[in-house]
């Protein structure tokens, strides 16, 4: 009883819908031609806009989000980009001069080829919407500056970019709450689970701080994003309203976490990414294979005292990763949202009243 105390005075901001197994996705696709990789997203119960690294250079998630971001190098022959610490510097007073200036912080057409486009969509009639931004840990471990070392260890720029992001999110809410009252911005963590690790510097008690405090300032529902494997518990920690997780691959690790089922019982809504994407993996699945893989999943929560129901109607799903990786290019991909599709259905038709 008292970590369900706990987790409900850390719930501050709350989603606004029935999840009610919706499908959704992450926010990386494979595509090269922008309409159909818009139609696919737009095809969800709950779309994304979609972020297409294999059309430019500048559509990168770490690219795309540090627009603007002072001393900011890029190198679009090299493909890479980094931080020039002298010019952080030099550029720090007029980032602090225009912090307020919420327009300045926004996606514009030159960060992403796809989101204007997304917003000009009538997206009032879906369940929800969602956008992403990169998470200022996985910035700063892998952006360097120009000695080739991750920013995550100078102090300054590591702040700027806890503030940086954290601006870059509420931009984006604003506008996607402007056009879907449900909408939600999550945070694409690809580094936490590196934070634990003895060799990474970065300790990972300044890290439960920093995020604490980066979410604090999280308008909207407070969303976050990972493939990997983490310490769970550091995550559920941190007040966070959604989790969207490779289930397909961590599930049954995370399940068996004790403040899964807090989470859960308070409030918070559960993104299982469940379709593999990749080709070989897919292969292997239908769509019985896989709701019995996610039911048998949701076991330890079910012998804790959360009825399926409860657990469906908080609940998402997804495919289990992004993937740009196949040799069909988008073929696999499509195949995965089409059998998200049928899942839904599928458990819809058991779970939901």
């Amino acid at each position: 009883m008292d970590s369900l105390i706990c987790y409900r005075c850390w719930m501050t901001n709350g989603v606004s819908f029935e999840a009610g197994l919706a499908t959704t996705a992450m926010g990386i696709l494979p595509h090269e031609n922008v309409d159909e990789a818009l139609e696919l997203a737009l095809s969800l119960d709950i779309p994304f806009w979609p972020q297409l690294p294999k059309v430019s250079f500048f559509e990168d998630m770490y690219v795309q989000m540090l627009e603007r971001f002072p001393g900011v190098v890029f190198d679009e022959r090299a493909a890479r980009c980094y931080i020039d610490t002298p010019r952080f510097y030099g550029q720090l007073d007029d980032f602090f001069a225009h912090e307020g200036d919420v327009g300045r912080f926004a996606l514009s057409d030159s960060d992403s080829l796809v989101y204007r486009r997304f917003l000009d969509c009538d997206l009032s009639l879906y369940r929800a919407v969602h956008g992403q931004v990169i998470s200022p840990v996985g910035l700063t471990l892998k952006i360097v500056d120009e000695n080739g070392m991750p920013i995550v260890y100078n102090d300054d720029i590591r702040t700027v970019a806890f503030s940086f992001i954290q601006k870059r999110l509420n931009a984006q809410y604003r506008e996607l709450a402007a056009r879907n009252e449900h909408a939600f911005v999550w945070v694409d963590e690809p580094g936490l689970e590196f934070i634990f690790n003895a060799m990474s510097g970065y300790d990972h008690v300044k890290a439960r701080d920093e995020m604490y405090e980066f979410y604090e300032g999280v308008e909207g529902p407070r969303g976050v994003h990972l493939c990997g494997n983490p310490d769970w518990d550091f995550l559920l920690s941190l007040g966070i309203d959604i989790i969207s997780l490779n289930a397909y691959g961590f599930g049954d690790i995370f399940v068996n976490y004790d403040g899964v089922k807090a989470f859960v019982k308070g409030g918070g809504t559960i993104s299982w990414g469940i379709v593999p994407t990749y080709q070989e993996e897919l292969a292997r699945e239908d769509v019985v294979t896989m709701a019995d893989r996610l039911v048998t999943m949701w076991k330890p929560l079910t012998g804790k005292g959360v009825t399926p129901s409860e657990i469906a109607m908080r609940s998402m799903i997804a495919p289990a990763t992004c993937n740009l990786l196949n040799p069909d290019r988008t073929e696999t991909v499509e195949r995965a949202f089409r059998l998200l599709a049928e899942l839904s259905d599928s458990l819809k038709e058991r779970y939901i009243v």
